[in-house]
């Protein structure tokens, strides 16, 4: 049951150094997908405090320790001051599951709604709010609630729509006033901030204001997943949920992937309300390693690099160049229907035909294979898998931008 990329022809990497990949014949691959290694493949600084930690104390986090809280403190100065509790956890999917658990204790409600073609992660819980599996699965319970995805290049109101943030918010409207007829109460909106799997979206900005105007009517709470998307790898921004302006703020945000850098940590971070409805139910939290020593020695290394490495900056700059240089083909060749992205994520939707936008899914995965060949790690999401999606480790370089595209364009040619 477990995939690997290029099924067909595997490849074996043994090491790895900032960008770069190399396989067991020393041959370097150029990564353009690898989210985890935020900061870059065994970033030295990360490794160093990894292993200075773990000479000292490595053990599970029940008892005090200052990067325990030196971390949360870091952290709580790149978000919004009302989110200023932190839990710490091992992975995503668990950040998620417990975001999960503390909406339902805070609503007294049951109900989630999710945006089509969402993935929140591998435990049961989430498969069940994940339409990207549960589709495939069993289907969807009768808690779940799905919302088109806020696409203006291939969704139900696309660019040439007089109010497509508006039309959007309303879906989701209508998704509530449904389930109230049937009796259900809604816990939670749950969404990527940028999705992810449902084709490297932008969502529209303005949309998750109006989304949580009606969430919290009916309420319930705005749940934000930056796991794949935090970290400033929006460029402009630490936070993906700050592309949709200063005036919102969710009631939780969880954190994975890149808090790390391939180390196994997760953050939600949550209202003080939020907290003390979860603690009164006089069931104790605690995460055996969720926060232990050498995770949090990890986390503060990470947040080091992408301030003194002005990691975000660069981010903006290698990503407008790349989205530059993407849009120059988008001219050239008209399989490319459109080129989208914050930063370092970026989406290139690759179709047949530019008035039916059906997606290039046979042509994408060629490509793919082809971009492999010439020693270039890319793949593919959205629900046609067409989108080519762009999230490298942060030191994505111009040098590296500028090779990737004069390779797709050689190999569309």
């Amino acid at each position: 049951s477990c995939k690997l990329f290029f099924s067909d022809d595997p490849v074996k990497i043994v090491k790895a150094k900032g960008q770069y990949m190399y396989d067991e014949h020393g041959r370097r691959y150029l990564d353009c997908i690898n989210n985890v290694a935020h900061v870059g493949h065994c970033h030295p600084d990360i490794v160093k405090a990894a292993h200075e930690q773990n000479q000292l104390l490595n053990t599970n986090s029940r008892y005090l320790h200052d990067n325990l809280v030196d971390y949360a403190e870091r952290l709580s100065k790149t978000l919004p001051e009302k989110l200023c509790i932190f839990y710490f956890l091992n992975s995503g999917s668990e950040a998620n599951d417990l975001a999960l658990r503390l909406a339902r204790q805070y609503t007294k409600h049951e109900d989630v709604i999710v945006l089509d073609h969402a993935y929140h992660g591998h435990l049961t819980s989430l498969i069940d709010i994940s339409p990207y599996k549960f589709r495939n699965l069993e289907g969807q319970k009768e808690w779940v609630h799905v919302a088109p995805v806020p696409d203006t290049y291939r969704g139900l109101y696309r660019e040439d729509h007089e109010d497509s943030v508006t039309a959007y918010a309303n879906e989701v409207k209508n998704v509530i006033e449904q389930a109230h007829k049937r009796g259900r109460k809604i816990a939670a909106f749950f969404v990527e901030s940028l999705p992810s799997v449902g084709g490297q979206i932008i969502p529209p900005a303005g949309y998750f204001q109006k989304v949580a105007k009606h969430v919290h009517k009916a309420g319930g709470i705005f749940i934000a997943d930056e796991i794949q998307v935090g970290f400033g790898r929006v460029g402009k921004h630490f936070w993906a949920f700050q592309l949709q302006g200063e005036d919102f703020i969710p009631d939780i945000v969880t954190m994975g992937k890149p808090i790390g850098n391939g180390h196994p940590i997760a953050c939600v971070a949550t209202t003080k309300e939020i907290a003390e409805a979860f603690a009164a139910t006089g069931v104790e939290y605690f995460n055996t390693f969720g926060g232990n020593p050498v995770s949090c020695a990890i986390g503060l290394a990470v947040l080091d690099v992408i301030e003194k490495e002005q990691l975000q900056a660069h981010a903006t700059e290698v990503g407008n160049f790349l989205m530059k240089l993407l849009k120059e083909q988008k001219i050239k060749h008209p399989i490319i229907g459109d080129v989208r992205g914050s930063g370092l994520f970026i989406g290139v939707d690759l179709i047949k035909d530019q008035a039916a936008r059906t997606p290039a899914t046979a042509e994408a995965e060629y490509l793919i294979t082809r971009l492999k060949e010439e020693y270039i790690l890319l793949s593919t999401d959205g629900p046609g898998r067409n989108v080519l999606k762009f999230k490298p480790p942060m030191c994505f370089s111009m040098e590296d931008a500028k090779f990737v595209v004069d390779t797709i364009d050689k190999l569309l040619t």
